[in-house]
């Protein structure tokens, strides 16, 4: 890639001007508002943390310590970027400081104070906070900048965690779940997050044996410090100090502490309802209660009360009260996991709650408990939701140099829905239907005015909560589909199609499963003169466009994982496999292999800044023998690139198939692949906020495309080659604008063809010293760039 000299210095130039503006000084980059005239204030501070300390501890460190400033000394900027254009201002400014504390020496002593204090709760038992004063007189303002120096001293070690509980039953599950034990002796820094995560730990594992009441201010932790050779008196004096100053030398040197976790005994009654010996009891299970027609405006407490003019249906120890009779009683105790005569579980209450809460037959799930004895009787209040209702929408659509076609289409469509939330049998089962009808045309006059006609019905019924497991209680959703489409583009083609199945799905935890057995698909196409005429010009569509159907088996995967430090850094995993073996039942069976994955990961970078990756890639492989199907998958089974949620330099379906031209070349400029792999990295980044909408950004790099598995003689380059990975590579750079309504996000993304694998020049770079923004290397403007227009992130 050759870049001229002149355009060399100006982009030297360019980059000199803005590191200069970004490395100005705090002391002229700060634009002061409504500061004390004549007076101390404090401009700045700042937080140095030394000590033998990894990186990410000394930046944990000076971060949460910033929390513990005096308000009093405490100089609140804010980060922004502006111009301003008075005399005793700087012209360019990256933060804000409005009414600045007026500085008070006296004050210095409560900030260390409460830093101080939070070392400890961090296992800092022997720090030390030096402190500095700068100051500074600019453009009239006194100004004062803090700044305070912690020597943190070695972090104080969990030499043993002990149990010390006065309930057996407590201890006895203690001391068997200490394998499970978040802390490890010897190893475990000592600090309260730790502490508090291992009572939690505690509360959660004795509320699933039965310890309703029990929460975590009923248990306490208890940090030793003390060296135990100090037990060991001495009749001499001067020995004993000998010894206590050792063990302080010893502490400094080497700081440990015993942990002893016990209940918390509570001698003053006043305000406690229930003496302490039922919090540290285990109980059953009583009687369950359903409401599964409660009026959500009504007080739960005062229905409890007066059940005489409802409806009770009973059975064992399950009681349904209710007027209408939209529900039976057997779908309620199918959803609870909690059982009469077993001891009460958390873990099996909370997966009740979810199984109600995930039914749309209600909108609002509430519940009361009530002490009965040894037992807990739990009363379940559902209000259900509309049982039916029907939606309208309609939807409008832009496509440039789309499908089979040069001109711009303009696309609408009418879409009418309706939604049965308890459609058959009154068990909560749910019945959906879309019918769509769309249109595409074109106010280009060399086209015809009416391009495409689209129209599909989708049909759908689930059935909730399947039991799968009979020890686990592990439950899905049965779901059957049938969606029949047809779609007509003018003198090109006519489908008719059938896609129907049934499948299930569940979720264990964080992980989502998902089976469809059978997956059926039935294509039927009558091939019109236009597209006769481009299977002249491109023979290998016409494999694209064979009419064979699917019988097949899918499967998926899904995994999504909070981050253990930060919730905001997330780590997403997806993979499916979809296999159709039954080509010997007919010959217009396709028989293929086909699988992909997919990670995702986002982290913080900032308070206002992330950073966010993912990376795809997928496979299927034709084995059919029939060679009227030709060597690769059908195309609505094949991977395409491009748009706004892959590589966003290319419209969609424009990119690939690796570095072959045909497509280029070919009035029919859609592109399928049996292979894909991508890349992406996104810097996401907020600028503004207008009114209740964030305006935000992105800098982004995509870098993939799109390959065929079996090499054909009429598409040269378009096979996967390892030794041509090189030059196959597509990169596309770019930038884009978000605006975040909090419940949608549009997004506007623009993005240059860094590398483009069907540029004949350059090794395919993009040449900077003759940019054009149109390439026409084979008599068809070819667009250097794309403006991507999507709805929510990319990924």
């Amino acid at each position: 890639m050759l870049i001229s000299c002149k355009r060399l210095y100006y982009f030297g130039c360019l980059i000199l001007i803005t590191c200069s503006f970004f490395s100005c000084s705090v002391e002229k980059s700060t634009l002061v508002k409504n500061y004390p005239v004549d007076t101390p204030f404090v401009f700045n501070n700042n937080i140095v943390v030394k000590g033998n300390l990894t990186r990410d501890e000394k930046k944990r460190l000076s971060a949460d310590l910033v929390n513990y400033w005096d308000d009093s000394l405490f100089a609140a900027r804010s980060s922004q970027y502006g111009l301003s254009f008075k005399s005793n201002t700087p012209f360019f400014f990256t933060s804000k400081l409005i009414n600045p504390p007026i500085y008070d020496s006296t004050n210095r002593i409560r900030t260390a104070s409460f830093m101080n204090g939070y070392l400890k709760s961090q296992g800092y038992y022997y720090s030390f906070i030096k402190d500095s004063v700068a100051r500074s007189y600019y453009e009239g303002q006194r100004r004062v900048s803090i700044t305070d120096t912690v020597y943190t001293g070695k972090q104080m070690i969990i030499d043993t965690e002990k149990f010390a509980m006065a309930t057996p039953r407590l201890q006895f599950l203690a001391d068997s779940s200490k394998k499970a034990s978040l802390i490890q002796p010897r190893k475990s820094p000592f600090g309260k997050n730790l502490v508090g995560t291992e009572l939690d730990r505690l509360v959660a594992l004795y509320r699933q044996k039965g310890f309703f009441l029990l929460t975590r201010d009923n248990l306490i932790a208890e940090a030793d410090t003390l060296d135990q050779a100090l037990l060991t008196f001495s009749a001499d004096p001067f020995e004993q100090a000998q010894k206590i100053s050792e063990a302080i030398e010893r502490k400094k040197q080497n700081p440990t502490t015993v942990i002893t976790v016990m209940q918390r005994e509570n001698n003053d009654t006043t305000f406690q309802l229930l003496p302490d010996s039922a919090y540290f009891r285990p109980y059953y299970v009583g009687n369950i209660y359903y409401y599964p027609e409660a009026d959500v405006r009504l007080i739960a407490d005062s229905v409890m009360q007066d059940t005489a003019s409802i409806k009770r249906l009973r059975s064992n120890a399950f009681t349904m009260y209710y007027q209408k009779g939209l529900f039976k009683l057997k779908t309620l105790t199918k959803i609870t996991q909690i059982h009469s005569g077993r001891l009460y579980n958390e873990n099996a209450f909370n997966r009740t709650m979810t199984n109600f809460n995930q039914l749309p037959a209600w909108s609002q799930v509430d519940y009361r408990t009530v002490l009965r004895n040894d037992s807990v009787d739990f009363y379940f209040f559902l209000s259900p939701a509309r049982p039916q209702n029907i939606t309208f929408s309609v939807e409008g659509s832009r496509n440039t140099g789309d499908f089979l076609s040069t001109g711009t289409l303009i696309g609408t469509a009418f879409n009418i829905g309706y939604t049965n939330r308890n459609f058959l049998f009154k068990r909560a089962h749910q019945f959906n239907a879309t019918f769509s009808n769309g249109v595409e045309f074109t106010l280009d006059k060399n086209y015809p005015f009416l391009q495409t006609f689209l129209s599909s019905l989708n049909l759908a019924y689930s059935i909730p909560n399947v039991k799968l497991s009979k020890n686990k209680n592990v439950t899905g959703t049965l779901k059957f589909d049938a969606t029949p489409n047809y779609s007509e583009r003018n003198n090109f083609f006519r489908i008719r199609s059938l896609v129907t199945g049934a499948g299930l799905e569940w979720k264990r935890r964080n992980t989502v499963w998902q089976v469809r057995f059978p997956n059926i698909e039935l294509y039927s196409l009558d091939t019109l003169p236009l597209l006769i005429e481009a299977f002249k010009e491109n023979p290998f569509l016409r494999s694209s466009f064979n009419t064979g159907s699917v019988v097949s088996l899918q499967g998926a995967v899904s995994r999504t994982l909070p981050g253990t430090k930060n919730i905001n850094n997330t780590f997403y995993f997806r993979g499916a496999a979809e296999w159709a073996p039954f080509g010997f039942i007919s010959k217009n069976l396709y028989q293929f292999a086909k699988i992909e994955g997919e990670i995702r990961k986002q982290w913080q970078a900032g308070k206002t800044s992330t950073w966010a990756t993912r990376f795809f890639a997928g496979v299927g492989l034709n084995y059919s023998n029939n060679s009227s199907f030709g060597t690769t998958m059908p195309f609505f089974k094949q991977f395409i690139a491009g748009g706004p949620n892959s590589m966003r330099a290319w419209a969609l379906r424009q990119l690939g198939l690796g570095s072959s031209i045909a497509s280029d070349t070919s009035t029919f400029r859609e592109r399928y692949g049996d292979m894909q792999l991508e890349g992406n990295i996104e810097f996401r980044f907020n600028v503004m906020t207008v009114g209740s909408v964030k305006v935000g950004s992105a800098l982004f790099a995509d870098v993939g495309n799109i390959w065929n598995v079996k090499r054909n003689p009429a598409l040269p380059g378009a096979e996967f080659d390892i030794s041509r990975f090189g030059k196959d590579i597509a990169i596309g750079m770019g930038t884009g604008l978000r605006l975040d309504f909090n419940y949608f996000l549009i997004r506007l993304d623009f993005a240059l063809k860094l590398k483009d694998p069907a540029r004949a020049i350059n090794s395919g770079w993009l040449n900077f010293r003759d940019f054009t923004w149109q390439d026409k290397e084979y008599g068809v403007g070819i667009n250097n760039y794309a403006l991507q227009l999507g709805i929510g992130l990319p990924f």
